[in-house]
Order: structure tokens, then C-alpha cells, then sequence
């Protein structure tokens, strides 16, 4: 991958997928899968839930779960007034003073449908109110509707997703901003793993790639759960995306430090397996990967949370992506954050021999 996003990347960023309606993003997520199939990967299935899936079989080797979920953040109409104003909530958690004056893509039987969100114009809020938060209940989407009829024959319905109507953009040699990031960028580097390791006979890991679903709107993991139950593997990582502290107003004590650039960080502690962590940073360290760790005391708020207690137990790691405004419309990240994970994952997959134990003794 080099330091300019590459057609893939772009693809599944912009891709519509609210958790629930991934459809769309995972769509594209299993074509490239299927090209990579033909490299030595292996069949590539989605199920019930959402999730999509594909890997290869190593040397007999333990059976990796390679897990980032594929939905993001979005809006759902809940309430069209007879003026044909709709009205929303959100699908996933969002700050809603990011949301007033965007372009909202509802998705709806009869394909996209543009509005705007409004407000009432600062002229008409009263003096005491000018600095309350806003809430989603004070916002609106237009349409540019006659009426409610208006809006049905156009094709939306209540319980229709929308999201913001953006698409990634360069901001320099290496960094990106989509409002997608989180995290289908995840979903995205456990695929490349997949491709880089595809073709390479000298792996003993059984490799899955997985692009979860309904992350977002689940508080300890929604597709991730019975998908571990279902394939059962011995080891998980979990890709995802944390603060990047590398702005005003962060605090470092809070969240730790992690840089656009600095590389992929490591979570220690919660949901993770101690020796995966280790041997995580040993091949960071010979590799020349730069990293980062996160203090996890409890729950990580991540995929791994619902992976790791599934069956048996099973041994779980957290690998992130620093991120600089997660849960808005423009999320930016490091490509060169990505490349690191990749080449670290793929660094742990090809370690892995028959005889590997991640217990703690």
C-alpha cells in the first residue's frame, strides 16, 4: 500500500453502511474478497446478521479471527411532518451540533435521497438558549418536499438510514478524512492482511478475515458475537479505531498518546490476552513498526468485548487506528497507520506454529 489511498480504500470509505444497513459497504468489502480468492484465499460467505467473511487454510496451524466492523454511524427518519419535513434519530452515537447544516443521503427503495439538515436560523434562537447544546429533536431534514405525500412518493419511509453525504478527501502526502473511518478501516486492513498472507505458503495460521456488523449500536459487539461462536477460533484480533490525542483539548491522562502517523496502537488490559500483546510488541520491535499503547481497565467498547468470552474463551488482542474526530462527518486517519497494521497483523500470523499456547501461566 503506498502513502495514496488506493481504489479499494476509497470504494468501501464511501459506501453507505448504518449499523444494520450495511449492505452496500460490504457488498464492495466481499467483490475484492472474491479477488482475492483467486490469489489463494479462500471462499468468501456472509450470513444472517450481516457479517462477511473469507480465509485461507495454513499448516494445521491454530485458526485466527481477523475481526473490523463495517458499519458506521448514521441517521434513521423516524417522523414526516405534513409539510414533508423529516425528522431523525441517530444510529449510533453522534454529537448533533456536527450535524446541522450537513447533506443527509437517505437510502432509500427507490435509491438516494439528498436533504439538508436544519435548524432555526441563529436570528430567531433567543439570546438564552444561543449557548444550550442542540439536540437531535431540534433538528430536521429538508427535502425540498411539497408535503408528506410528497415525501412517500419520493420513496422514503419511516425506518429509512440515511447518512452524511460526504466523500474522502487528501489532506497531504499520507492522511485522509472520510466520515466512515470509524471503522471500516478496520474492516479494510483485515482484508489486506488476508491478501498479503493469501499467497504465502509458509503460514501454519489458519487466517479469517471477518467485516462485522451492527458494531456500532451494540454495547458489548453485534455481529462479532455470533460469529466467534460460530467459526470458534483460538485466537482474535480485533481492528478498530481510538482517539488520537495529537489535538487541542485531549487529554493525554485521559486517553493516552497516540499520533496521526505514530503508528497502530496496542490495548493492554480488558478484553485482551496478555501473551498476544507480548508478542505483538516483540514484532513490532524487530519489524521497525512504530506503536503505541492503550490502558483498556474495562471494557474496550470494541469488537474484542464480545469476541473473547465466546465458547471456551478465546485468546483476544485489540489493534487500533489513531483518529482525529471519530464520530463526525470527517474523521481523519494516517494511511500510513494502516500500512502498520497490516504489516503487524501479518507479522503475528506468519509467528503462529501448531504448537502456540496463549494461557497465562
Amino acid at each position: 500500500m503506498g502513502l495514496a489511498p488506493n481504489d479499494f480504500l476509497v470504494r468501501l470509505l464511501d459506501a453507505p453502511g448504518p449499523s444494520g444497513f450495511e449492505t452496500e459497504a460490504a457488498r464492495v468489502w466481499r467483490a475484492e474478497a472474491e479477488r482475492i480468492a483467486g490469489a489463494g484465499a479462500g471462499a468468501v460467505h456472509v450470513d444472517v446478521v450481516g457479517n462477511s467473511w473469507a480465509g485461507f487454510h495454513g499448516r494445521s496451524g491454530p485458526r485466527v479471527l481477523l475481526a473490523g466492523h463495517i458499519d458506521e454511524i448514521g441517521v434513521m427518519a423516524t417522523y414526516v411532518d405534513d409539510q414533508g419535513f423529516v425528522f431523525i434519530d441517530g444510529i449510533g452515537g453522534w454529537d448533533p451540533q456536527v450535524l446541522v447544516g450537513q447533506r443527509i443521503r437517505f437510502l432509500t427503495r427507490c435509491g438516494p435521497l439528498l436533504g439538508v439538515v436544519g435548524r432555526k436560523p441563529i436570528h430567531l434562537i433567543k439570546p438564552e438558549e444561543r449557548d444550550k447544546a442542540v439536540k437531535l429533536s431540534d433538528l430536521w431534514v429538508d427535502v425540498a418536499a411539497r408535503d408528506r405525500a410528497d415525501v412517500e412518493r419520493r420513496g422514503l419511509r419511516v425506518g429509512d438510514p440515511g447518512i452524511v453525504d460526504s466523500a474522502v478527501v487528501e489532506l497531504g502526502e499520507s492522511v485522509i478524512a472520510a466520515r466512515s473511518v470509524d471503522n471500516r478501516v478496520g474492516a479494510y486492513v483485515v482484508l489486506e492482511v488476508l491478501r498479503e498472507l493469501a499467497g504465502d505458503s509458509s503460514s501454519a495460521a489458519d487466517v479469517v478475515a471477518v467485516a462485522t456488523a451492527q458494531e456500532e449500536i451494540a454495547f458489548h459487539g453485534g455481529g462479532a458475537r455470533p460469529l466467534a461462536y460460530q467459526l470458534d477460533p483460538r485466537l482474535a484480533i480485533a481492528v478498530d479505531v481510538t482517539f488520537s490525542s495529537d489535538v487541542p483539548d485531549v487529554e493525554k491522562k485521559q486517553v493516552g498518546d497516540h499520533r496521526l502517523g505514530g503508528g497502530p496502537v496496542l490495548s493492554r488490559g480488558s478484553s485482551t490476552n496478555a501473551a498476544m500483546f507480548e508478542r505483538l510488541v516483540e514484532i513490532a520491535s524487530r519489524e521497525g513498526i512504530p506503536y503505541s499503547v492503550q490502558a483498556t481497565p474495562r471494557a474496550s467498547s470494541t469488537d474484542a468485548d464480545a469476541i473473547y468470552l465466546q465458547r471456551g474463551g478465546i485468546a483476544t488482542a485489540l489493534i487500533s487506528i489513531p483518529n482525529r474526530y471519530m464520530h463526525s462527518p470527517h474523521q481523519m486517519i494516517d494511511l500510513r497507520d494502516l500500512h502498520g497494521a497490516v504489516r503487524l497483523i501479518a507479522g503475528f500470523c506468519r509467528s503462529l506454529t501448531e504448537t502456540d499456547e496463549f494461557i497465562p501461566r
